[in-house]
């Protein structure tokens, strides 16, 4: 399988990196904006970017996926899964253990 290029892009703030992936988010951006919700706290910046495309924003939303729809979201890694569980153990909830979100 090929590998792909890094591409240079520039942010509307005029950082300059590198991207080989679609994905539209300046990373130097990204760093520098304040952690919003108790949830993400502790978590890497793609993991809380992962969070975020779903909308999930709190523990009653993150009830409502199973811990494998979660890992399978772009930028989520298994070592945010310990930090998950935690925030759903001390809200008593726990991950779907069905498939598909409950809505």
């Amino acid at each position: 399988m090929p590998q792909k290029t890094a591409t240079q892009r520039t942010c509307d703030k005029g950082h300059v990196y590198y991207k080989s992936s679609n994905c539209p988010v300046c990373p130097v951006c990204e760093a520098n904006k304040p952690i919003t919700y108790t949830l993400w706290l502790g978590l890497s910046a793609p993991a809380r970017r992962a969070l975020a495309s779903k909308g999930i924003t709190n523990v009653n939303v993150l009830s409502q996926y199973s811990e494998e729809e979660i890992l399978a979201l772009h930028g989520m890694g298994k070592s945010s899964i310990p930090l998950l569980k935690k925030a759903l153990e001390i809200a008593g909830k726990d991950f779907n253990k069905k498939s598909g979100p409950t809505k």
